[in-house]
């Protein structure tokens, strides 16, 4: 165990989170549930057998001898994060990365950390508690960020970066969306027992969280390919995938590209928490916090701030401070409270 180790993890699934959107800009012509559909298959499919099928023990025997149960909650609650992983595109949509990204997020840190330990009945350490909030007045700075944002520029100025930006919507969409993506976290900890059964299988422990990726992303993918199928059939746009009059090439690599970056955010995700103790639970918080972090930064070299006063560039400056403020305070209160919890069991 390293908590170091697990928030430099951390920090690189939400470099990954934080910017896969990107990959999907060079994408010409296609529908949006063209293009997130494509994308959905390699980071909820695609990838994911194949990083477990290499860097795992058995995948298919451990799957087979997982109780039935224990496959349905974490395949149930990757339907349910489904529907938040579908309109997180559309809140990026509406929003842009930086004000999308902190609004949904905030929603999903507070009830992805938070449910699972009181589920539990676990005990949850005073310095990391201290961190989850200043993680969440990070989160609120950068919403302030983004509403300050909203006031002082015009419309015309909004959507030179963000073509589509329509705040009311897009906050309703990342409302839902961020209750809805706090399931994923429910669906890591329904999915601990296949952690434990790849653990007897021989898996390297740092690894033991990519069969459960499988199982939850597969629930994910459900809910997408459902939806995208239904846009298709009311927008007529399901022959966009055979139609050499579209850039295929082009967008079958950058949809893709998108994709794997994708589900990176979730490799190092389950690496990061190998590494966090018993107090794995707030790897969501860390999680979170690194994606605001990097997807603020890549919203400042998109220059969906150009224009903003200096009001709100320092409310982004407050917003990126204090949230890497917070993933230091978790580290440290992850290390200790580890520490305290090994002295006592001697």
């Amino acid at each position: 165990m390293n908590p170091i180790l697990g928030v430099v993890f951390h920090w690189l699934g939400g470099l990954a989170s934080g910017s896969f959107y990107v990959a999907f800009r060079p994408v010409k012509r296609w529908s949006w549930e063209t293009f997130w559909l494509v994308g959905g298959f390699f980071s909820w499919i695609i990838v994911p057998w194949l990083l477990a099928s290499l860097m795992t023990r058995d995948l298919l025997l451990v799957l087979h001898q997982t109780a039935a149960p224990t496959l349905f909650w974490t395949w149930f609650f990757g339907l349910l994060w489904g529907f938040g992983g579908l309109t997180f595109g559309l809140t990026m949509r509406y929003l842009g990365m930086s004000l999308g990204m902190a609004t949904a997020l905030g929603y999903t840190a507070a009830f992805g950390t938070l449910v699972p330990p009181l589920v539990r009945h676990q005990h949850i350490p005073k310095l990391i508690l201290l961190g989850i909030f200043v993680c969440l007045c990070g989160i609120a700075l950068a919403g302030a960020a983004g509403f300050s944002k909203e006031r002082e520029m015009s419309d015309a100025q909004k959507r030179v970066a963000i073509k589509e930006f329509d705040l009311k919507k897009g906050l309703l969409i990342a409302t839902f969306c961020g209750i809805m993506s706090a399931c994923f976290s429910f669906g890591l900890a329904a999915g601990d027992p296949i952690k434990e059964l790849t653990l007897i299988h021989g898996t390297p422990y740092l690894w033991q969280g990519l069969p459960v990726l499988v199982v939850v992303l597969l629930g994910g993918f459900t809910t997408n390919f459902v939806w995208c199928a239904i846009l298709h059939i009311r927008n007529g746009s399901g022959g966009e995938y055979l139609d050499r009059s579209y850039p295929m090439l082009n967008n079958y690599f950058f949809s893709a590209l998108a994709g794997t970056i994708w589900y990176l955010q979730f490799f190092f995700y389950t690496m990061g928490e190998t590494q966090m103790g018993v107090y794995k639970f707030s790897s969501w918080t860390l999680h979170m916090a690194s994606i605001i972090i990097f997807s603020t930064l890549w919203g400042i070299a998109l220059k969906e701030w150009k224009g903003t006063g200096r009001r709100t560039r320092l409310l982004v400056a407050l917003s990126l401070a204090v949230l890497i403020g917070s993933t230091v305070i978790i580290g440290a209160g992850n290390y200790l409270g580890s520490k305290s919890a090994v002295t006592a069991s001697k």
